[in-house]
């Protein structure tokens, strides 16, 4: 990997300006960290004449040791009529504590003159004062080109001029917007490729928005027309349709490309994607490249029997450079090579054809044409596999369960609103148990494990880590059957598990009923749970 491509990353910045997003001081502090240990060569971290939040961040960039990423302060070219030495944004960016600073201004006259209202010949001048002003405060200066692209096909000259007066002020890198994100990947490289020419050694960027669904291919043939750094957002977040991805593009870059682009190790990658997606209350998309969920998950038969044989036949990569898992997905449709590959891990030497096979078969076709779906949620069917194969003594039966729902207490309280009571045998004798909870499904977790625990004590450790409901077929409206996804901890391990009822209470039973009974199957069999789990 002889060369190198610096990645930009403005999710502080263009990221922010996405719907819905909004970072603390502290969020921005731990996301410029988590970049950090990625290897980001450049943190575009907000406008510091924006807004407090901003010039708060960079007064407390001391309390950041970074590795090897630099900050960058944002601005924008100085406002018509008003002197460089005179304009609050230049002054702001003048005074902050980094050395590199990005400035936008026009590159498409129409933008100058419809826009700014000035002449193109003024924004000329605005654009190599405010450089030169910078430069002259002793900032390394980025120029952002904004509208290059669009700029460039309707006057291609102009913005040109606009590139050399940057330059020719001092600016150290060009950095080529395609703003509205509507050019399509051939016309990025070409212009890209006339740009790199015409400023032969000066270090050129590509800044990709998504609007046509091109940003990660546009950024990619920018650096193979000649562009030395890509900027966008790790997770693609921005401006409408959002920024180039940096997942995918830092991913592409080093395993499709031969390309080094960061000071970190890709097999991070991963892990501080979702880091940051946590930071930034979102959720990744499952069929993200390389991160998501579903990026390495096989369903299809064919697929999961030649993947068992040899990765190479469906995946385009090996997870783990990424440090992503790969997925076996349980279904109707996997097939018993899948469901062979699960049972063999429990009982060795079974057929595929045995009764057992077959009927556990049967038995996954059954319950997903009744709504069961074990994706994400295979633990629930490890639980049948336990009850076909073994034919042991139920944990448990449980007799009846009822939950009591009433408003929260009016006077601030503990906040429990219902409460649930539950009664079951075990081992020939009754049990019952109530408890308290901020839900109905709460308290029928607390009262589940209660009325357990005193024959089961390892259960004390189990807790509820995550609970999703989704409707199956909103015909019905609020009689709809529902399907409730829950993973359970007990701190050493986690697993999910499933159910499926027109009554969300019962679904949720059903599913924390699983998630107990797989709890005690794994004590039970803990040798061939840890060769499988």
């Amino acid at each position: 990997m002889g060369r190198w491509i610096d990645i930009f990353d403005s999710t502080l910045r263009d990221g922010s300006q996405g719907e819905g997003m909004s970072f603390s001081l502290e969020d921005k502090l731990r996301i410029v960290q988590l970049l950090d240990e990625l290897g980001v060569s450049y943190i575009e971290a907000g406008n510091p004449a924006s807004n407090v939040k901003d010039r708060t961040f960079f007064q407390s960039l001391d309390r950041l040791s970074l590795r090897s990423a630099r900050i960058v302060a944002f601005g924008s070219t100085r406002r018509p009529g008003t002197a460089a030495g005179e304009d609050s944004s230049l002054l702001a960016l003048a005074g902050v504590p980094v050395e590199t600073v990005a400035i936008f201004g026009k590159s498409w006259d129409y933008q100058a003159r419809e826009i700014l209202r000035i002449s193109p010949e003024e924004n000329l001048e605005l654009i190599s004062s405010s450089v030169s002003f910078l430069r002259q405060s002793g900032k390394t200066v980025f120029f952002d080109a904004e509208h290059f692209f669009d700029g460039y096909r309707e006057n291609p000259s102009y913005a040109m001029a606009c590139l050399e007066a940057a330059h020719s002020a001092g600016a150290h890198t060009l950095v080529l917007c395609e703003t509205r994100g509507g050019c399509l990947p051939d016309e990025v490289a070409s212009v890209t490729a006339a740009v790199v020419e015409a400023f032969p050694g000066v270090p050129v960027a590509i800044h990709a928005h998504n609007d046509s669904g091109c940003a990660v291919a546009s950024s990619l043939l920018a650096v193979r027309a000649g562009a030395c750094q890509v900027q966008g957002t790790l997770l693609g977040i921005g401006e409408r349709c959002g920024n180039a991805d940096l997942s995918t593009i830092i991913a592409d870059l080093t395993l499709k490309m031969g390309v080094s682009c960061i000071h970190g190790r890709l097999d991070s990658l991963s892990g501080i994607c979702n880091a940051v997606a946590a930071v930034s209350n979102m959720s990744i998309s499952a069929s993200a490249p390389y991160i998501g969920a579903s990026a390495f998950a096989h369903k299809g038969g064919m697929h999961i029997d030649g993947v068992l044989k040899d990765p190479r036949s469906f995946e385009h990569e090996r997870p783990q450079d990424v440090g992503a898992v790969r997925r076996l997905l349980m279904s109707e449709v996997s097939g018993r090579a899948l469901l062979m590959k699960r049972v063999e891990r429990i009982r060795p030497g079974l057929d595929k054809d045995s009764p057992e096979v077959v009927r556990l078969m049967e038995i996954l076709k059954s319950r997903e044409a009744e709504g069961y779906q074990y994706e994400g949620a295979e633990n629930s069917f490890d639980v049948i596999i336990y009850r076909e194969l073994f034919r042991t003594e139920p944990f448990f039966t449980f007799v009846h369960y009822q939950t009591i729902g009433s408003l929260p207490y009016a006077d601030g309280g503990d906040g429990n609103s219902h409460t649930a009571l539950v009664k079951a045998r075990v081992r020939g004798e009754s049990a019952v148990a109530g408890a308290e909870g901020r839900g109905p499904v709460n308290a029928l977790d607390k009262a589940l494990r209660c009325v357990l625990e005193q024959f089961y004590p390892s259960l004390r450790s189990v807790h509820l880590t995550d609970y999703k409901v989704r409707v199956l077929d909103g015909s019905d409206a609020t009689a709809s059957r529902v399907r409730v996804l829950i993973t359970s901890s007990d701190g050493a391990d986690s697993w999910s598990t499933i159910g499926v009822s027109s009554d969300i209470i019962k679904a949720s039973f059903l599913a924390l009923s699983d998630s107990i009974e797989y709890k005690l199957f794994k004590d039970r069999y803990t040798k061939e749970v840890k060769r499988w789990a």
